[in-house]
């Protein structure tokens, strides 16, 4: 009888643990986006990019002050949705720095295609 409650205790546990999963059933599959941003070839600090990509919840990074940054799905959620995105680069609501061109920003030409796995996507501006 023991045998019988222990075997079926260890049943649920292993039911349990593989339905079980901290990820959104409705989560897109993500591929990590992390890279460095220049401008005229030096660091930029403290600078916001947005991964937008056709459809869904756009990504955001924050550059260190090194000019390095990962990108952030959600608050603990690190990466970029699969697939073609439009990237924008802008001044956060406290920070400030130099005027970032416009094809950077506001009409931004850049864009990423992002894979399954690791992205490195540096971002070098110019800013004439």
């Amino acid at each position: 009888m023991t045998r019988m409650m222990l075997l079926a205790a260890l049943s649920i546990m292993v039911g349990m643990s593989v339905g079980c999963s901290d990820r959104a059933p409705d989560m897109p599959e993500l591929g990590r986006v992390h890279g460095t941003i220049t401008l005229d070839g030096k660091p930029l600090p403290d600078v916001t990019i947005y991964f937008e990509p056709e459809k869904g919840r756009p990504s955001t990074a924050k550059a260190n002050p090194d000019g390095f940054y990962e990108a952030f799905y959600l608050i603990d959620e690190k990466g970029v949705k699969i697939g073609p995105c439009s990237v924008r680069v802008e001044w956060g609501i406290d920070d400030s720095g130099p005027v970032i061109p416009v094809k950077y920003g506001i009409r931004s030409e850049l864009s990423l295609n992002v894979k399954p796995g690791d992205n490195t996507y540096d971002i070098e501006m110019k800013s004439s």
